[in-house]
């Protein structure tokens, strides 16, 4: 069990995304041919025949709207894979951490209430990913000026899911 609990894209940016994307380009859906591709959506790896789109999204945005936070020039967005349809989300029975290949590199941002980047840390996922996770949200979250924290894949800077003070 995992001592933090990584966030999906919820389903209403979802409609959103698949409508039009957070750069305001249209959904562009495609079947997956070998699988594998990271789904923000149900956070597990896309399988062949499976209806998917490559969107780009802007969490912080996202987030900054809902609680009233003001980002600036932090705000960014970068390309995710979803569904292309609606999907049932992640499975609640799944373990772990989502895209926990170890060896894997991943930078694990903190922002604070503001929406400002507070620090951050490059995570080279070890051999047990969930400890390597942990005590790498664990040090994010010792600062109490952490509101949440992204994780992100270093190689192409895809946001990967969000994990929020508790």
């Amino acid at each position: 069990m995992t001592a933090y609990e990584p966030s999906p894209i919820t389903p209403e940016p979802l409609d959103e995304l698949r409508a039009a994307d957070d750069a305001g380009r249209p959904c562009l859906p495609f079947t997956v041919v070998d699988g594998g591709d990271p789904l923000r959506c149900c956070l597990r790896g896309s399988e062949p025949g499976e209806l998917i789109a490559l969107v780009s999204y802007a969490p912080l945005r996202r987030w900054a709207a809902a609680t009233g936070a003001s980002p600036g020039a932090y705000d960014e967005q970068g390309p995710v894979f979803i569904h292309a349809e609606a999907c049932a989300g992640p499975d609640p029975e799944r373990e772990g951490y989502p895209f926990s290949r170890p060896g894997a590199l991943r930078a694990v941002r903190r922002y604070d209430a503001r929406g400002l980047i507070v620090g951050g840390r490059l995570l080279e996922i070890p051999a047990e990913a969930e400890k390597g996770f942990d005590a790498a949200l664990d040090e994010a979250f010792a600062d109490p000026e952490v509101a949440l924290a992204h994780v992100r894949a270093v190689e192409h800077g895809c946001f990967h899911f969000e994990v929020r003070r508790g």
